[in-house]
C-alpha cells in the first residue's frame, strides 16, 4: 500500500455541507466567495457538493474568507462526552504543498481554557483523579508505551497516536501499562 493509500481522505460531505451552510450564513454568493478565497467558481460549487479533494491550503482560504474555525469545517461543533481517535483516524486533509496531514482531535469551545502537560508514567498503581471542577474536560495523546486512560467507570487501552477525550467532573484515571509509556494531556476549563 503506498503513502498516498495510507492517508486518510477529508469526510467530503461533510465539508461540503459546512461549505454550503456557512456560505449561506455569510450571505455570500458562490461567485463571491470563490473570487475572495482566489477559487474557481466551479471548484467551490463541486466542494460544495461534495466532489473534488480540496488541499488544507484550500480550505483554510475558504476558511478566512467564510471567518470561521477550520474545525467547523469538519463537523466539530460538538463531541459525545467520551471520544476516541486511534492513531491514524479522524478526520485528515492532506497538504497540496508538503508532506504534511493535519487531523482535528478537539475544537476549542468558546471562552475555554487549556493547560497542557507532558506526561511520563511506569507501569504500576494506576493515578486515580478524584472529579474536577463541573465542565472540565481532559484530551490524551499517547506518545510511546500504552496506558488505560479515561473514566473510571470505563477506561480505553490506548496505544501511540490514540486520542481520547473524557469529562473530568467525574473521577477518571490514567495507568501506564509499559514502561516508558508518555503522554500529552490537554486539561480544558470551561
Amino acid at each position: 500500500m503506498s503513502e498516498a493509500d495510507l492517508l486518510l481522505k477529508p469526510p467530503l460531505d461533510v465539508i461540503a455541507a459546512s461549505l454550503r451552510a456557512e456560505r449561506v450564513r455569510a450571505g455570500l454568493s458562490l461567485t463571491e466567495v470563490s473570487r475572495r478565497a482566489g477559487l474557481a467558481k466551479s471548484t467551490l460549487s463541486q466542494l460544495e457538493s461534495g466532489a473534488g479533494n480540496p488541499s488544507l491550503e484550500t480550505l483554510w482560504a475558504l476558511c478566512v474568507v467564510l471567518e470561521i474555525p477550520f474545525s467547523r469545517l469538519l463537523g466539530a461543533t460538538s463531541r459525545p462526552p467520551v471520544q476516541v481517535i486511534r492513531a491514524g483516524q479522524g478526520p485528515a486533509v492532506v497538504s497540496a504543498e508538503a508532506h504534511y496531514r493535519a487531523t482535528l482531535l478537539a475544537a476549542s469551545p468558546p471562552g475555554a481554557r487549556r493547560d497542557v502537560y507532558r506526561i511520563a508514567a511506569e507501569p504500576g498503581p494506576q493515578r486515580s483523579s478524584a472529579p474536577h471542577t463541573p465542565g472540565v474536560v481532559e484530551h490524551v495523546v499517547i506518545g510511546t508505551g500504552r496506558a488505560l486512560v479515561g473514566t473510571a467507570q470505563e477506561p480505553v487501552e490506548l496505544m501511540p497516536g490514540d486520542y481520547i477525550s473524557y469529562p473530568a467532573d467525574v473521577p477518571h484515571v490514567f495507568q501506564a501499562l509499559e514502561s516508558g509509556t508518555t503522554a500529552v494531556l490537554v486539561s480544558e476549563h470551561p
